[in-house]
């Protein structure tokens, strides 16, 4: 059974925007502390647009940019058993290298499950919500996966009930992060997600751009 390893320093992986804004700011704050806010602010004021993994160790903030999210809309589908699987509960967003690298493929979406593959927990690198013809559905919190920033802020805002996601079932689903906000899956005999509520979510996730100031420093031409 494979284990998360201990994160002795927090990590996270953000987004910066156009309007050196960063998504689900207030959440990453939670997820690096409170301490990290300075400098979180700083480092977005100054940063190109992009997506940046961050670590704060108490006192520094180091930050490295990524090509971008792995979800695409559209996206195909596996299922396939969580590396962690057997544990309950919801644990921090843990540190490259990961049980997760194991489980990614290029342009697939992994869903992770049970080991009866029975159940979908999460996806190798998204949270999932489904839709039961009428409300949102969230995975239970005891379930084994990274505690989600963007499934945080869906429980925080609308309606929903928690309940297994099951793979037999034709819910239709949408991978949920705070890099992309709601992605879109092609899974065989499920329905797309609910346009208008779809929109609902992208517009809420949005909306929780804290907007940190713009203060990027454009190079003057040499004399």
């Amino acid at each position: 059974m494979s284990k998360c390893r201990r994160v002795s320093t927090p990590y996270t992986v953000l987004r910066v925007t156009e309007a050196s804004g960063v998504p689900l700011f207030e959440g990453h704050v939670g997820r690096l502390g409170e301490s990290s806010r300075g400098a979180l602010r700083h480092f977005a004021s100054q940063a190109m647009p992009g997506v940046y993994r961050v670590t704060w160790d108490g006192l520094q903030l180091t930050t490295s940019q990524r090509p971008g999210s792995r979800l695409t809309e559209g996206m195909p589908t596996r299922f396939v058993v969580s590396p962690f699987a057997g544990q309950k509960g919801r644990f921090a967003k843990p540190a490259p290298p990961t049980p997760y690298d194991p489980v990614r493929l290029a342009g697939i979406a992994t869903l992770l499950t049970d080991t009866t593959g029975t159940e979908i927990y999460e996806a190798c690198v998204a949270s999932v919500i489904a839709w039961d013809g009428e409300s949102l559905v969230l995975p239970p919190e005891e379930v084994p996966a990274v505690a989600s920033l963007a499934e945080a802020e869906i429980a925080a805002r609308f309606p929903h009930r928690r309940a297994r996601v099951l793979v037999a079932s034709d819910w239709p689903l949408l991978l949920i992060n705070a890099v992309v906000g709601t992605c879109a899956l092609h899974v065989e005999g499920r329905a797309a997600f609910p346009t208008e509520v779809r929109a609902k979510l992208d517009a809420q996730l949005s909306s929780a751009t804290e907007p940190v100031g713009v203060s990027r420093s454009i190079p003057k031409p040499p004399p």
